[in-house]
């Protein structure tokens, strides 16, 4: 689903429209992020462009806009309108604390009023140009203190919005703000309480789910246009928070959802293709592919097994190494200890980067899995935050608000570390063109070059 969106939908006529659009309001299709973790969820733009590698609080920063609530999607970009969502309580919210812990869940959900909110901004100004309430009332379900109730991504394909809140619904607007359908959700047990974090994406107009919980867990495909279920597959997992992908690749496409049973792979009908065992007991990371390879993972940070591989199109049944091995014909490599917990890996400019949630990035050859380096950030902790790639560059952005930029390739080279002043940013960053967005608890950023922000009195 890299930047193929127009030829799934548009007719030459249509695309030249969009084209006279772009030119005349100066966005360039390379400027859209649609989904989590941008086109093909793999954390790169379409168009490899270079964004500040420095920063404050104010120097190369274009804007700042204040939103209120609180939810940890990333933004999204379409057209020159950045797309978020948050969930504003009435009463005192529970703060969020940063790093890893125990003891973070919610025995009963919040009595107070709750308001679930999307919001769109201008990419160039940080202005607000609308907002939507979805939905109101008592939360349903309780959530893990670090979690919001307003945690997944929205996904667009440049005609509608796709608004998925785990616990209350999915919801499709126009670009305008214009409500077009809604699918009400019962919201159904997790993990401890902790909440939903999977988000929702959109292939050839079907709109993909997948709600892993304790009760009755689901891959679930509908109709872009009207909402309405075309299948629903069960699937044999509790709690995950993993965003599934649709995988294009040399002989067909797929479905892939990761889950701590299996990595598990499904054709356009809700048939199972192939799996793939051994994960780590909760999954948080996405899969994505580069080139011929799709990337998937899990490592929570209290088991042993952390497995990070590369996989080859064309695989069916059971695919699930043994406990020796770290390849076989139908995955290229395996690291057994290189898959993070909360963020999901990069592979950019043939390196495979896994940003480890205690502040250790670790990179690997993308197409052999060999382990270049392993080095601590300094001052690093606590990432929850996924990486992205441009110019040459990873970024890596931490919980307290702090930036590494990592000069890309097999050596271990911190650039800049760059310092916002919010409190927790666990949101993963956009790329728009030259403009980095990124997230925090109050506001979002949008770091270029040359610009300045003047400080509020």
């Amino acid at each position: 689903m890299r930047c193929s969106f127009f030829s799934c939908w548009m007719s030459s006529i249509g695309l030249a429209a969009a084209v006279f659009m772009s030119v005349c309001t100066g966005v360039a299709a390379a400027d859209n992020w649609p989904q989590f973790r941008g086109p093909g969820a793999a954390g790169v733009a379409a168009t490899d462009t270079a964004v500040p590698d420095e920063w404050t609080s104010t120097k190369n920063v274009a804007w700042r806009t204040a939103l209120p609530g609180r939810g940890w999607s990333s933004p999204v970009v379409w057209n020159g309108q950045v797309f978020l969502t948050s969930v504003v309580n009435a009463g005192e919210d529970v703060p969020a604390q940063r790093g890893l812990y125990f003891g973070g869940e919610q025995k009963e959900a919040a009595e107070t009023e709750h308001t679930w909110k999307v919001f769109c901004v201008d990419l160039e100004t940080g202005k607000l140009l609308w907002d939507k309430t979805a939905h109101a009332g008592a939360p349903p379900a309780p959530r893990h203190k670090k979690n919001s109730y307003a945690s997944e991504t929205a996904a667009t394909d440049g005609k509608r919005l796709y608004i998925y809140f785990g616990q209350v619904g999915l919801f499709c607007y126009s670009l305008d703000g214009e409500l077009l359908w809604e699918q009400k959700l019962e919201p159904l047990k997790t993990r401890l309480g902790w909440g939903t974090g999977a988000s929702p994406i959109v292939y050839e107009d079907r709109v993909y789910v997948c709600n892993d919980n304790e009760q009755e867990s689901f891959l679930q495909c509908l109709d872009a246009a009207t909402g309405k279920e075309i299948w629903k597959t069960t699937r044999d997992e509790k709690s995950n928070w993993a965003t599934p992908f649709v995988w294009k690749n040399n002989q067909r496409t797929e479905i892939v959802t990761a889950g701590s049973k299996a990595v598990r792979s499904y054709d356009l009908q809700g048939a199972e293709l192939w799996q793939i065992g051994g994960m780590s007991s909760i999954t948080v990371c996405t899969p994505f592919a580069v080139g011929d390879l799709l990337y998937v993972g899990s490592g929570y940070v209290m088991d042993k097994n952390k497995p990070l591989c590369a996989v080859r199109p064309g695989g069916s049944g059971d695919l699930t190494l043994g406990a020796d091995e770290t390849s076989s014909e139908a995955i290229a490599w395996c690291q057994k200890q290189g898959a993070p917990y909360n963020t999901t890996p990069l592979v950019y400019q043939g390196h495979a980067y896994s940003c480890l949630d205690r502040g250790v990035l670790a990179c690997f050859d993308a197409n052999t899995g060999e382990e270049r380096y392993r080095e601590r950030l300094p001052n690093g902790r606590a990432f929850t935050a996924s990486p992205v790639g441009a110019g040459g560059k990873v970024y890596c952005l931490n919980e307290f608000g702090t930036t590494f930029v990592v000069a890309a390739g097999p050596e271990f080279k911190v650039l800049h570390e760059n310092v916002l002043d919010e409190e927790v940013f666990l949101a993963t960053p956009a790329l728009a063109g030259n403009r980095l967005l990124v997230r925090g608890e109050t506001s979002l950023y949008a770091i270029e070059e040359g610009r300045e922000l003047t400080p509020q009195p």
